[in-house]
């Protein structure tokens, strides 16, 4: 038996490596899943992206491939110039491709890149608090209380 994941064709760029169509199939993502999906109205494009490593997970579509699943990087001071922590967002898995166990295999992937390119870099991401025990079976942990932002429940946590 192969593992489904297998299938998935893994694109690690940062944004200036990125094609326009994997931009827009980015924020097509993006915007379905947390403005739509979520209902939740918030400025998606914030101007981080540019500064960005993005991890792009495509599966097959009928007209051509899907993105399946997607997250970003930003390293050190591109979100906050007094921020020392490597930062992971905007993590998402598309809905006709969920149950699959995506969202670990991209965790899994985007620390190994993390760790490979940025050593010794604590990691920090602002959850969802119900993904909490998600994202601790990676060895993040909560460093701050549960909080509102933009009407959804989120936690920072991080990983040293």
């Amino acid at each position: 038996m192969t593992d489904p994941l297998s299938r998935f064709d893994w694109r690690w760029k940062h944004f200036d490596d990125l094609s326009n169509i994997e931009v827009y199939d980015m924020l097509a993502a993006r915007s379905a899943v947390f403005i739509v999906e979520q209902d939740c109205l918030y400025n998606d494009i914030d101007g981080l992206d540019i500064d960005a490593w993005h991890l792009l997970v495509y599966g097959e579509g009928a007209k051509r491939p899907e993105l399946a699943g997607y997250l970003r990087v930003l390293l050190p001071g591109q979100w906050d110039r007094s921020e020392t922590d490597v930062r992971i967002g905007r993590v998402l898995t598309s809905a006709g491709y969920r149950g699959l166990k995506l969202g670990n295999a991209m965790l899994e992937r985007v620390l190994g890149h993390i760790v490979a390119q940025w050593p010794q870099q604590p990691i920090r991401l602002h959850a969802q608090a119900h993904l909490q025990k998600f994202y601790g079976a990676f060895g993040f942990e909560p460093i701050s209380d549960v909080h509102d932002e933009d009407g959804i429940l989120h936690v920072w946590m991080r990983r040293s």
